[in-house]
């Protein structure tokens, strides 16, 4: 299994997560963020990502208005920079930071509850198994399904016949198959 908590990973991926490595090395988020404990998360990390797929990255902060400084003090000069705080997600504050670099949109998704229960985090875990489970012939549909419009998780309900909410519908598969617990 691979350990998605470190991202040296992706030295040894595709082509685009070893440029996802390198981009993640000279933004030296992961060290800006240690205290926040990040984790990359999403298509890229699982290799079904299309060209225009961010770099998700997810984090821990009670502190909403202080991690906002931080990532401010060091991005805010950068394309498209934006900070918001979300009322309520899931009835946890909630915030998204947002910039390009060189070619890679970065979002960075930040609550107060250990990036490793949260949901983006548990849905590639489940997408990573399934993508083990499963043919190449099935990653290259969930790609053409991306490419089509659809996001990732609706894109694997739909080839796994999921009803209902997508989202919740892939916890509960990954939690019925034992990716998850």
């Amino acid at each position: 299994m691979i350990n998605f908590k470190n991202i040296l990973y992706l030295k040894d991926g595709t082509a685009r997560q070893k440029e996802a490595h390198k981009v993640l090395l000279e933004l030296t988020i992961f060290e800006l963020l240690k205290n926040f404990n990040p984790i990359l998360v999403g298509t890229i990390p699982i290799n079904i990502d299309v060209d225009s797929s961010d770099l998700d990255i997810i984090c821990q902060s009670e502190n909403h208005e202080e991690f906002i400084k931080v990532v401010s003090e060091k991005y805010e000069e950068l394309s498209g920079f934006e900070a918001k705080i979300i009322p309520l997600y899931k009835n946890l504050k909630t915030t998204i930071v947002t910039f390009k670099y060189k070619t890679f949109p970065v979002e960075i998704f930040v609550q107060n509850k250990l990036p490793e229960e949260q949901d983006s985090y548990l849905h590639m875990l489940i997408e990573h198994q399934i993508l083990l489970k499963e043919k190449e012939a099935f990653r290259l549909k969930i790609i053409d399904l991306k490419e089509q419009g659809l996001k990732t998780e609706p894109a694997f309900a739909k080839l796994l016949n999921l009803e209902g909410n997508p989202y919740e519908e892939l916890l509960s598969y990954g939690l019925q198959k034992g990716y998850i617990s």
